[in-house]
C-alpha cells in the first residue's frame, strides 16, 4: 500500500489491525498550532500512554542524574537547562513514535522539513558543550554535529525497505562512538542515547500507523477535540 492511500488492503496488517495513513485536518486556533507540531488526530489512548510513559521515564532519569551527580555542585542554570533537555528528549522519543506524528511528518513533501528539524537540534550539543557539568569539549561538539548530520542524510536517503535497519545501525554507532571515544560526565551519559534515538529512529523512520480494525470507519473516535 502506498503512503497516503487512505485505506487498507488484504495482507497489509495482521488480523484485527489495519494501516491508516489518513491525516485529519488540524483543529482551529491554538489547538491547531499544537496539532501542526505533534501531529493531528492523536487518540486519547496515545495521549494517556505518552503521559504515563513520560512521567515514568523522567522519574527514572532524574533518579539516575541525582545519583551520578551526588557531591557535585551544579549551578541553577545547569539544573534548569538539563531538566529542559531531558523533558524535550524524552517527550520527543515518545511523541515521534505515535501514529499521529508518523502520519504528519511523513506525508508527501515533508523531507526538507524533517532534515530542517534534525539540523535545528544541533543547538542541543552546543548547549551541552557550554555546561561544565556535562564534561563536553569542542571536539565532542564537532564530532556529534558530523555524526548527526551524516547519519540523518543517510537515513533520509535510504530505501524504505532498509531505512529502519540503517537508522538502528547508525543509532548504535553514534551511541557507541560517544560511550567509547567521546564520553560525557557520568551524570550526562544519557544524552547521546536519547538524542540520537529521538532523531534517527523515532523521527526519521517511516513506519506504518497501525490501528485496531474495530475502529473502522472513523479514526477520529476517541481523539481529543
Amino acid at each position: 500500500m502506498q503512503q497516503g492511500s487512505g485505506g487498507d488492503q488484504a495482507g497489509d496488517a495482521p488480523p484485527g489491525v489495519r494501516v491508516d495513513w489518513r491525516v485529519p485536518p488540524p483543529r482551529p486556533g491554538l489547538a491547531g498550532a499544537v496539532d501542526r507540531f505533534f501531529g493531528p488526530g492523536r487518540s486519547r489512548r496515545e495521549n494517556l500512554a505518552e503521559a504515563g510513559a513520560h512521567l515514568l521515564v523522567l522519574s527514572l532519569l532524574a533518579g539516575y542524574v541525582l545519583r551520578q551527580a551526588r557531591g557535585q555542585h551544579w549551578s541553577v542554570v545547569e539544573i534548569v537547562v538539563t531538566a529542559v533537555i531531558a523533558v524535550d528528549l524524552v517527550g520527543g522519543v515518545l511523541t515521534n513514535a505515535t501514529n499521529a506524528a508518523k502520519r504528519w511528518y511523513h506525508r508527501p513533501g515533508q523531507r526538507a522539513r524533517r532534515l530542517g528539524f534534525v539540523a535545528a537540534h544541533l543547538a542541543y550539543p552546543v548547549v551541552v558543550t557550554l555546561l561544565p557539568a556535562a564534561g563536553a569539549d569542542p571536539a565532542w561538539l564537532l564530532a556529534n554535529a558530523a555524526l548527526l548530520l551524516v547519519a540523518a542524510i543517510v537515513v533520509e536517503s535510504a530505501p524504505v525497505d532498509v531505512k529502519r535497519l540503517i537508522a538502528m545501525a547508525l543509532y548504535l554507532v553514534a551511541v557507541l562512538v560517544n560511550l567509547t571515544f567521546l564520553p560525557l560526565a557520568p551524570a550526562y551519559a544519557w544524552f547521546p542515547l536519547l538524542f540520537y534515538l529521538k532523531l534517527l529512529v523515532c523521527f526519521l523512520v517511516l513506519e506504518a500507523p497501525l490501528v485496531l480494525s474495530e475502529t473502522d470507519g472513523s479514526r477520529r473516535e476517541g481523539t481529543v477535540r
